[in-house]
């Protein structure tokens, strides 16, 4: 039988921890009760929910576990925090400002805004990294501005963002701050205090955690529109009976990394660091993008001149990776966030997604440096630069 694909695409999703799974199983077996129920399964359920909300608003440094409203994914938070943000305050202004690099839940969320709801929308352009200058955040600003959205850690060259310095311009003016922050979570890059975010989306199987829960942090005080109507659960913002077993899921998830009963964010970034000199060793031409140092500990993003990153993977079935996020899987068009950061078309059709994570290994590393650096250069023959 053959070996499991070495697995690095940690920014698409994340394996199942085991002890995770073993805190999940009594609520998918005999613990069955409906949390808003009065009696003893109901109670018992209640309270794995409780625990599980203290959890998620320990691991991003929330006020009070109140501050979390659990969803089903980081898109529906996305779309509850910027559409329901937005709604909210529409009487005092209609003027949206994100960055050109969000992920596409936020930037259908803010045309959702602009096509049904009249608002206008602002994108800041980044620099070649990937970061957005907090000066250019306050230029985009308006009167009518009640909004900016700028994810924390970006999903395909980890380039880390400086949200405490936005921030310091929106909280003055009254603007609600949102951030995407389903990328940075699992790595303990987050707190909600420390960078003054006012909303910030979370995904339960960025950390090791399981697919179909999400949460929405949302600051004390913060008044949302409810876009999910019923039964008036999640503190009224998101009606619909919970899903009891993944909420514990996404609580042990994050309770792990609290507690520190995980490698340490720098073990991956050790791994990363060695992977990528091998890279760049082997590979004539090769360029990283992102932020040199402040970017995911686990991400690379490789351009490599000459080669199509699809064909590439199509010639690697031993490697599990991207070519950029998932989420944009099967389109020809080439990613938004690297023709935003000023790669050509082409060079952004080079360009492969490694994803680091607890679960890789040393020798993982030494044999996904030597497959992909063989493989890259049999398939561009050209010198260093022709592209």
């Amino acid at each position: 039988m053959s070996a499991a694909p070495i697995y690095l695409d940690h920014q698409a999703t994340t394996p199942l921890d085991e002890r995770v799974l073993q805190e999940m199983l009594p609520f998918l077996t005999s613990e069955y009760g409906n949390p808003s129920s009065p009696h003893a399964y109901g109670r018992t359920a209640a309270r794995a929910v409780r625990t599980a909300r203290r959890r998620v608003a320990d691991l991003v440094g929330a006020r009070n576990e109140r501050e979390i409203v659990f969803t089903s994914g980081a898109t529906e938070a996305d779309h509850l925090a910027v559409v329901g943000a937005a709604l909210a305050v529409r009487p005092r202004g209609g003027h949206l400002v994100t960055t050109t690099i969000e992920h596409k839940a936020v930037l259908a969320a803010c045309r959702r805004l602009v096509d049904h709801h009249g608002y206008t929308l602002t994108r800041v352009g980044v620099d070649r990294y990937g970061r957005v200058h907090p000066a250019d955040i306050a230029e985009a600003l308006t009167p009518r501005t009640v909004l900016v959205s700028v994810m924390h850690a970006n999903n395909e060259i980890g380039t880390l963002q400086r949200l405490a310095a936005v921030a310091d311009l929106t909280a003055p003016r009254g603007i609600v701050l949102h951030t995407d922050a389903a990328q940075s979570a699992g790595h303990g890059l987050l707190d909600v205090t420390e960078l003054g975010v006012d909303l910030a989306s979370l995904s339960a199987h960025k950390l090791h955690g399981p697919k179909g829960v999400g949460a929405l942090y949302v600051r004390g005080g913060l008044r949302l529109t409810a876009q999910q109507t019923g039964g008036g659960q999640e503190h009224g913002l998101r009606a619909g009976t919970p899903d009891v077993p993944g909420i514990v899921g996404f609580g042990a998830a994050a309770h792990l990394i609290t507690t520190d009963a995980v490698p340490p964010p720098s073990r991956v970034r050790a791994l990363r660091d060695r992977l990528q000199r091998r890279l760049l060793a082997a590979i004539p031409g090769a360029t990283v993008n992102g932020h040199p140092h402040l970017r995911l500990p686990g991400n690379l993003s490789l351009t490599l001149p000459g080669t199509e990153a699809a064909d590439l993977l199509d010639r690697l079935p031993d490697i599990a990776a991207s070519t950029g996020s998932a989420c944009a899987t099967g389109s020809a068009e080439p990613s938004h966030v690297l023709t935003a950061i000023g790669l050509s078309r082409e060079r952004a059709r080079a360009t492969l997604r490694l994803g680091l994570g607890r679960t890789t290994t040393d020798a993982d590393v030494h044999r996904a440096a030597e497959l992909i650096a063989r493989t890259a250069r049999a398939l561009s023959p050209t010198p260093a630069g022709a592209a």
